[in-house]
Parts: structure tokens; sequence; C-alpha cells
């Protein structure tokens, strides 16, 4: 991790997950499960969650949109992709909204407390693909 990726992890408003991302907490995670499945159970879990709540849902494209209603405020979108039959992505992008452009990290730190929700309820696939 160089000093230019710390840096910019602190002294941004915005964090998203990738497929190749350089911090490995913020990168793709796979799920054994179908799109239609992995939207209907992250949607319950924010319904069931009272610090966050849905504010739109296109399952067409396979996007929820989500707001905190504690602490910080901040805009989620999340994404589920479904790679191959039973091989789902999901991915987030977090961006908190304050007077400053900086969040010290609490958008990284809120996409790892989502993603560990997520993997209390989803099977988790472990295994990394060959290059």
């Amino acid at each position: 991790m160089s000093i230019r990726n710390t840096l910019s992890k602190y002294f941004s408003n915005h964090a998203e997950t990738k497929e190749n991302h350089w911090d490995t907490s913020l990168q793709t995670r796979y799920y054994k499960t179908s799109k239609d499945k992995a939207l209907k159970k992250i949607e319950e879990l924010i319904a069931k969650s009272d610090s966050f709540k849905v504010n739109s849902i296109s399952e067409e494209h396979g996007e929820i949109g989500i707001l905190a209603t504690k602490g910080k405020k901040v805009f989620i979108v999340l994404t589920v992709i479904m790679v191959r039959p039973f091989q789902t992505a999901v991915d987030f992008s977090v961006t908190t909204e304050s007077m400053i452009p900086i969040d010290f990290g609490y958008s990284t730190k809120l996409i790892n407390q989502l993603y560990e929700l997520v993997d209390k309820e989803l099977p988790l696939i472990t295994e990394k693909k060959a290059n």
C-alpha cells in the first residue's frame, strides 16, 4: 500500500469496491447464489436494520440505493451482478456527505461492516480465480 493510496483512503469522502482493488478489504466479493436471491436477501437485511433504509431498487440493473438513517449522512449504491450460474458479485459505492470532502476512512469502514452483514446471510465463495 503506497502513501498516496493511504492518503486517498482517509482524505476522501468516497470509497468503492472493485475486482482488483489495492486494498484487499475493498475487493469484490462473490457469493454462491443467484442475482435475484442476493438482491432479495440484501433488501431484507437493510429493511431489518435500524441504521439504513432502502431509497430505490432497480432489479433489472441489479442495484439498490441505500441511505444511512443514523450517524453521518451517507449514500450507498449496492450492485449485484451474476457472473456465472450461482456465482454472484456484490460491490458497494459509498459517498459521505459533509461540509468538507473528507471522511477519514468512514466510507471504507462502512463497506467492511456491510460486507460482514452480507457474509452472514449469503454463502461466500472463498477460492481465488485462476489468472
